[in-house]
């Protein structure tokens, strides 16, 4: 059995791409090889305000990006999003993704891998491939119906602070880690993969991995 430790943002469009890579590789080695993956929490912008901000003002603000290159990185994440299946939509603005960490921090503990990783696959879709505001509890609520879990333990958990010390706790001990940058892959504790790779990338590593131990 693999193990992999996906540390990623909702809000981060390579980390959408890095995980529809990841999915393909598994998908592909599934039959000799056992992966179970575990999302972890990591936030690009802890500080984004609830009520969301335009895109274009946050990239020219955090990374300084004129407007030709916000074009030419959402035209090539597009581009690479299509070659793996996922279609990206017009997103205008970024929210907040800690109330979706909480989520997927409690469906891991009360839940499964598996169930965690469907959430992480809904809320991607969510905002990467349908601009929805992942920080709104009706969204959320949307989403979690998706999955065989307890949607009244959700609300609860959304009305309350509930696990905002634990995750808070991950995502620093991940920073603490040398995490400092998203998509980052760990596997089995000791080989880190940053940024997001093809599913043939993915798949020599993790067969690598597989075979040597």
């Amino acid at each position: 059995m693999l193990r992999i430790d996906f540390v990623s943002d909702v809000n981060c469009p390579w980390c959408a791409l890095g995980l529809a890579a990841l999915d393909k590789a598994i998908a592909r080695i599934e039959t000799d090889i056992a992966v179970e993956v575990h999302c972890q929490p990591f936030e690009l912008n802890p500080h984004l305000p609830a009520s969301g901000i335009k895109l274009v003002d946050y990239l020219q603000q955090k990374y300084g990006m004129s407007a030709e290159q916000i074009a030419r990185t959402h035209h090539t994440i597009k581009a690479r999003g299509n070659e793996l299946g996922f279609q990206f939509a017009p997103r205008e603005f970024i929210w907040n993704s800690f109330n979706s960490q909480r989520l997927l921090y409690w469906v891991g503990q009360e839940y499964s891998a598996v169930e965690q990783l469907e959430l992480k696959r809904a809320l991607v879709r969510a905002y990467q491939g349908e601009g929805r505001n992942i920080n709104d509890t009706g969204v959320l609520l949307d989403l979690v119906t998706l999955l065989p879990v307890d949607k009244k333990r959700a609300e609860k958990i959304l009305a309350s602070d509930e696990f905002t010390a634990e995750v808070r706790t991950k995502q620093q001990q991940w920073i603490d880690a040398g995490i400092n940058a998203v998509p980052s892959v760990i596997i089995n504790n000791r080989q880190l993969v940053q940024g997001a790779q093809t599913p043939e990338a993915y798949v020599q590593i993790l067969t690598e991995l597989a075979n040597a131990d």
